[in-house]
């Protein structure tokens, strides 16, 4: 038998008995109870240590103890317990304390304050003082779903993460690329504003709506900079080419659209269009895909007048355009669109599509092994579909996500123009 000591009640201690009492009535078993309680363990305020002394305690359970109208009593002796954590005695206490605010243990004093308890011949406790672990058979539905909202908010944080990650490299390669050009323009204060919001990046996990705060810090520094430096290109090719100047002025008002409110300064602009299909539809200009002598081009047709000065094999084709490439894959056409202008063919895309590469942590290798096995213009086309849903957070590893769509490509078995109409399907609706 050993001293248990007298403890001052608190509100926690009542709970975790009013716990205790609920878990006697449910049959859970040990396994589920535990597992219940460790997956939330950190969330409700328990450090590892306390998650080892549990295991300590629930090691001398037996599973009749976890029945309906039993109860899983502990009495063994603080001296075992603390050979078995290597606690010292405050910290044991410490720990039991904790496991007993929080609700997951209740202690079970006797008269005496003495803990012991004794057992049938069946094994059924009959009597015992002690830990009572029944607050945990109480919990376990309220544990689970806990669970899941957690697991939840962990996707979402990942995915803000995720964009967070993107935007600040757009922003330090914009900044970089002014600088390096010499561009005109506030890059300094730019630069400024994007250090003092690296300082206030979590150092820890932050809650998403802190990472929700931070993600529209960094998007509106993000459009800032891309607006000053589409400026700062424009003004400066204007400067660099003043006898051209009127008739890039008169090439660009005939190629506005009317029904944008704002013209796009990347408007690509040509005399050598086909009559019958210049006219743009709104969805070319929203996928960001300039006008193209044939709106509809198949790829393997395409790569191979692409590939054939460089005596390159043509390889397999996917039976969409450029405009349903970027139609379907939205934010690869946001990025696209800010990084090189409108697309005009299969070579502004696959450029386009190696400089996006790096900003979702796709490798060379990886780039290069696409290249390999699928043809430049297909894997440009792959390329915009893992940015478009890694973006979206429907892609955890965009590497990894390219290097499986390889795989398949190589054994014959990668259908892209399905996924693109599947994605523009789904828009629809």
């Amino acid at each position: 038998m050993t001293q248990t000591g007298w403890r001052k009640p608190t509100p926690g201690l009542g709970v975790a008995e009013q716990l205790a009492q609920a878990g006697e009535h449910k049959s859970i078993p040990k396994n589920e109870a535990f597992v219940a309680v460790k997956r939330v363990g950190a969330h409700i305020g328990l450090k590892a240590s306390d998650l080892m002394l549990l295991d300590t305690l629930g090691a001398f359970t037996q599973p009749q103890d976890w029945e309906a109208r039993r109860r899983p009593i502990v009495w063994a002796s603080n001296a075992y317990l603390m050979e078995q954590t290597g606690f010292s005695l405050s910290a044991l206490k410490r720990h039991a304390r904790r496991l007993a605010e929080v609700g997951v243990i209740a202690f079970k004093d006797s008269p005496n304050g003495k803990r012991w308890g004794r057992r049938n011949p069946d094994g059924h406790i009959i009597e015992a003082y002690g830990f009572d672990l029944s607050p945990m058979a109480a919990r376990v539905e309220e544990f689970t779903e806990l669970y899941g909202h957690i697991q939840v908010e962990r996707a979402l944080c990942q995915r803000l993460k995720r964009q967070i990650t993107v935007a600040r490299r757009m922003i330090r390669a914009r900044i970089e690329a002014a600088l390096q050009n010499a561009l005109s323009g506030a890059w300094a204060r730019y630069l400024e504003l994007f250090d003092s919001l690296l300082t206030r990046l979590p150092r820890t996990n932050a809650a998403s709506e802190t990472l929700e705060q931070i993600l529209g810090w960094f998007t509106e520094l993000q459009q800032r900079v891309e607006q000053a430096y589409l400026k700062s290109v424009r003004a400066d090719k204007v400067v660099e080419n003043p006898v051209s100047n009127e008739a890039q002025i008169s090439d660009k008002t005939q190629e506005m659209d009317p029904k944008e409110v704002n013209s796009d300064p990347h408007i690509l602009t040509t005399n050598q269009l086909n009559p019958v299909t210049s006219n743009r539809s709104e969805t070319e200009q929203a996928a960001g895909v300039a006008p193209e002598r044939s709106t509809v081009v198949p790829v393997e047709r395409s790569e191979r007048e692409g590939e054939a000065a460089e005596g390159a094999k043509p390889a397999r084709g996917v039976a969409v355009d450029v405009a349903t490439v970027m139609q379907a894959c939205p934010e690869f056409a946001f990025w696209a669109r800010n990084m090189g202008g409108y697309l005009r063919d299969w070579g502004d895309l696959y450029r386009i599509a190696g400089d996006l590469k790096k900003i979702i942590g796709i490798s060379d290798h990886a780039w290069l092994a696409a290249q390999e096995v699928m043809g430049k213009q297909m894997a440009a086309a792959a390329m915009a579909l893992v940015f478009d849903k890694h973006a979206k957070g429907e892609v955890a590893s965009a590497g990894g996500y390219l290097r499986g769509m390889t795989e398949k490509a190589g054994a014959g078995e990668l259908h892209l123009e399905r996924s693109f109409y599947g994605r523009l399907s789904g828009q629809a609706a």
